[in-house]
This record gives structure tokens, C-alpha cells and sequence, in this order.
């Protein structure tokens, strides 16, 4: 599958980012009603063993590896994407209303350093969309719902808007991310500061404590956050009795690129990821899961272009990780091959 694939990128990256995926999402749409595709795509690209099997704050993963958000926004698409060997879907960033993003283009590829620099802004059809999407979902299957708030919405306002998608989602989902870190939506990350994140927080697990159900609430935090402010969101993940964090989201930092100056200078700004992500991300992971003494789940992405990349975050401190810049660089058959290489190990040491 991999060598196949590799014949075939150099064809898909002569198109923009959002048409192939436009096309992509196409084809997902086709395997869903062409009889066996589903199987055979499994039978491809996915790798099972009892080896994989992991429970993270109470939730039974088939393996720990995942799809990141913002492949499938909407949901549209997560029984499909399984069937290529994740262990779990996240779906978002989220919204309460519909909204177009930024303006295009605003996808871009830097192939010589594996990467993609993006400044999507959090397009996606809102929550009811994504509602009604996941009512056709796997119920095996594991899904996150990714939430943010609308582009539109004052600072001040945010809470509002994080409690509608949480109320929204919750009968959907299996776990929630607090998306407070992405560079690509204006003024977003100064929600990360302590007191407005608390504020956030606590209207979703008050929300929780009155369901019959709790489901897992995790923090997405930004690479870019020095030791100080990282420490205080951790404190008010501790404060606040959430489940975990993920780390990381993409970067602002273009530091030691192989790709022209002029070219990252005309792309502009946007969040950064992929492999100039991978040893920052290993970093976050590990400094997160020793200021936490190895006792707070963390879900680790970033970076992860290959197999080892992903045993590494593992080893790091990560109990589950997430690809998504790795998954368009190698290809359908990769969260098989890191799942194999996971079992390979974790067998070694028996």
C-alpha cells in the first residue's frame, strides 16, 4: 500500500491541498456504498492484535493510534476512516454556527520538509451538521469531538459558545477536546491564560455533572507555550478535574525549514506541522508527563511521520497518539504500520 501510494503523491501533490481533499472525501464517499469496500480497504491497510488494545481514562481503544481533527470536520466520514486502522476518529474543530473560514488559499505543502502550513479557520457546517452525521456512526467505533468557538464570537462570549457545541455533542461522542490553542483563529489562544480558560472549563463540567454519563473532557494545548504558561494550564486542568490534554497543535514557529525563504515568506501565516513539528511535540509530551508524575493521559500529536516517531511519543509519556500531517505524507496504510510496529515492540518485551 505504501509503495503504491508513493507512485500516486507526486500525481495528488501537483493539485491544492483542498482539492485532493475535496477529492479524498469523494472516494470515502464512494467506499461507503460499493459493496465489500469497506472490508478490503480494512483488509489493506489495517492492523489488528491483542497487543494494541489500551484503556485510557475509561474508554476501551482497539490501539492507540487516531486520526487527528481536521480531516473529517464534519463527521461525515468516520466510519470510512476506521477502516484504514485508527483506533479512534476525532471530528472538528467544531462550531456552534456554520462558518466559511478564512479566506483561500489557505493549505499549503512544504514537501522538502514534510509539512503543511495551514490557516483554515475553523470552517466546518456547525454542530448540527455534525450531530446528525454522527447519528449514522459505528457505535464500536471511538469518536472525540474536537470544539471552538465561532470566528465572530468575542473572547468574552466563548464560553457560550464551547457550552453549545459540549451540550450539542455530548449524546454523540466518546471524549471532548477543548480547542483553545489553534493559531488560526483570531484571538483564540489568549483563552489559553488561566482565569479565561477556568471560566471555559467550568461551564463544561458543570454541564457534565448533571448527564447520567461522564465522558472524558481533554485540553488542546499550543507548542508554542513556554514552561510558565504550560504549568498554569496544567494547574487548572488539575483544578478543574479534566480527563487529559493533547498534546500539541501546530506551530507559529518556522525555525530551521529546508524550504526557500521566499516561499514561507509568500505563504504567510498559518499553523505549521509535520516533521519540523516532531522533536518540539516529543518535548511538550515529555515535560507534561513528568510535571504530572506519568499520571495524566495525554494524547500525543505532532509530528509523527513515521512508525518510530510514533513508539517514541509512546515512550515519551503518550497513551494514545494521533497523525495527521503523517497520514497525508505516507499514506492509507499508515496508521497500520505504526499499529504494527507498536506490537512488534510492546511483543519484544514480553
Amino acid at each position: 500500500m505504501s509503495k503504491m501510494y508513493c507512485f500516486f503523491r507526486p500525481i495528488l501533490f501537483l493539485f491544492s491541498p483542498e482539492r485532493v481533499h475535496r477529492f479524498a472525501m469523494l472516494m470515502l464517499s464512494v467506499l461507503r456504498f460499493a459493496p465489500g469496500g469497506r472490508a478490503a480497504v480494512k483488509k489493506c491497510c489495517a492492523y489488528e492484535h491483542e497487543l494494541l488494545r489500551v484503556n485510557v481514562f475509561g474508554i476501551d481503544f482497539p490501539n492507540p493510534v487516531g486520526l487527528a481533527a481536521g480531516l473529517d470536520k464534519n463527521a461525515e466520514h468516520v466510519n470510512e476512516l476506521a477502516c484504514f486502522g485508527f483506533g479512534h476518529i476525532e471530528i472538528g474543530s467544531v462550531t456552534p454556527l456554520a462558518q466559511p473560514g478564512n479566506p483561500k488559499p489557505r493549505c499549503f505543502r512544504l514537501p522538502k520538509d514534510r509539512a503543511i502550513i495551514n490557516r483554515m479557520g475553523f470552517n466546518n457546517k456547525g454542530v448540527e451538521a455534525a450531530v446528525r452525521n454522527l447519528r449514522k456512526r459505528n457505535p464500536t467505533l471511538v469518536v472525540g469531538g474536537n470544539i471552538g468557538k465561532n470566528t465572530l464570537t468575542p473572547n468574552d462570549k466563548a464560553p457560550n459558545d464551547y457550552e453549545k457545541c459540549f451540550a450539542a455533542l455530548y449524546p454523540c461522542v466518546d471524549y471532548f477536546v477543548v480547542n483553545v490553542s489553534c493559531p488560526n483563529v483570531s484571538c483564540l489562544r489568549e483563552l489559553q491564560d488561566g482565569e479565561r480558560l477556568t471560566e471555559i472549563v467550568r461551564r463544561l463540567t458543570a454541564h457534565r455533572a448533571r448527564q447520567p454519563q461522564r465522558k472524558p473532557i481533554l485540553l488542546k494545548l499550543s507548542p508554542d507555550l513556554t514552561p510558565a504558561q504550560l504549568d498554569e494550564a496544567l494547574e487548572v486542568v488539575a483544578a478543574e478535574g479534566l480527563d487529559g490534554v493533547v498534546a500539541a497543535n501546530t506551530t507559529t514557529r518556522r525555525d530551521g525549514l529546508q524550504s526557500p525563504k521566499s516561499k514561507i515568506e509568500g505563504i504567510g501565516a498559518g499553523g505549521l506541522s509535520g516533521a519540523p513539528l516532531t522533536q518540539q511535540a516529543l518535548e511538550a509530551v515529555r515535560y507534561i508527563s513528568r510535571k504530572t508524575q506519568g499520571k495524566l493521559p495525554i494524547i500525543g500529536v505532532g509530528g509523527i511521520m513515521t512508525p518510530q516517531d510514533a513508539v517514541n511519543m509512546l515512550r515519551a509519556g503518550a497513551s494514545l497518539v494521533q497523525v495527521y500531517t503523517g497520514f497525508i505524507y505516507r499514506g492509507p496504510g499508515f496508521a497500520g504500520e505504526i499499529c504494527r510496529e507498536v506490537a512488534k515492540q510492546k511483543a519484544a518485551k514480553l
